[in-house]
């Protein structure tokens, strides 16, 4: 016998603005229940620390979430200088403290400059990347540290936004994979003086920004309008950087049963691709070699 459901077939991305000292989880939770819908996953962590964007997919929204994982990403900080923590925020356990130098604006835009590019970053013990199936943070808080591989990232752009009693606020520009907290660290040791992270928000995700996003708090107050539905952004937006594809009803039905399809004469560019019949986005397909799609991932909208 098969389970019933709980909650609804609601298919779309909200974009949250994610308030402090709550977990992502919680967060995708709470969204989840407002729209009563019976499937929710969110594209990122953020520290509960962390405030700002988190885009949280509902239903069939859900099959999108991997792409948005490799997003670029933009935060504003404000790191802590002297001091360093377990974590690599201010909410760890204070392990040292260093006086700050006196740090001339030539140094620290120097400093700064030093960590745009591509680098390699260690990724914090405080994560929840696995190590041997546990999650590094689970070890972390049984006392144990493992080694962990440095992985390439890419910072954009640092924008200082402001330097004063310690406080170092910063705008960063940087893909998918970095951890501001490690950054924090990493250029408090090169000011020679160690750093945490005291503030973090992220401003933006991929193509969409922290402007456009709605605080739990909002969005409650949308459901008594009934306006919540038109807070979400359809499922196919964050693809728009994969060619569309308009196919004939028979095509569609093929592409339905999981068939091969011919690819227009017109497109050439070999790779994912959207696929669509009278405007409705029917799912994800890949051009092959020999001019040909082949459907890769469905989407049930209806």
């Amino acid at each position: 016998m098969a389970r019933r459901k709980k909650g609804l077939d609601i298919h779309g991305i909200v974009l949250l603005d994610k308030r402090q000292g709550i977990s992502s989880n919680k967060a995708l939770q709470e969204v989840k229940r407002l729209y009563n819908a019976n499937k929710a996953g969110h594209t990122g962590s953020l520290d509960p620390l962390a405030t700002g964007l988190l885009p949280i997919c509902l239903g069939e929204g859900t099959k999108v979430s991997a792409y948005m994982l490799a997003d670029d990403k933009r935060y504003q900080t404000v790191i802590q200088l002297g001091v360093m923590t377990e974590t690599g925020d201010v909410e760890g356990a204070v392990i040292a403290e260093k006086p700050v130098p006196e740090i001339s604006p030539e140094q620290l835009a120097e400093c700064l400059q030093s960590f745009v590019g591509e680098i390699e970053q260690v990724p914090p013990m405080y994560s929840a990347l696995k190590h041997k199936g546990k999650k590094l943070y689970e070890l972390a808080r049984a006392g144990i540290t493992v080694e962990r591989k440095a992985r390439k990232i890419t910072i954009y752009a640092i924008e200082c936004l402001g330097f004063k009693d310690n406080l170092l606020t910063l705008d960063v520009q940087c893909s998918k994979g970095t951890y501001i907290r490690t950054l924090a660290e990493d250029i408090g040791h090169t000011l020679g003086c160690g750093g945490t992270v005291k503030e973090l928000r992220r401003t933006a995700a991929g193509k969409f920004a922290l402007e456009n996003s709605l605080s739990i708090e909002q969005l409650q107050s949308l459901k008594e309008t009934d306006a919540l539905q038109q807070r979400l952004i359809s499922v196919d937006e964050p693809l728009d950087f994969m060619p569309a594809i308009h196919i004939s009803q028979t095509d569609a039905d093929l592409v339905l049963q999981g068939q091969r399809i011919a690819a227009p004469e017109e497109q050439t560019d070999l790779g994912l691709c959207r696929l669509y019949h009278q405007q409705k986005f029917l799912g994800l397909g890949e051009i092959l070699m020999d001019a040909r799609i082949q459907p890769k991932r469905l989407f049930n909208l209806d």
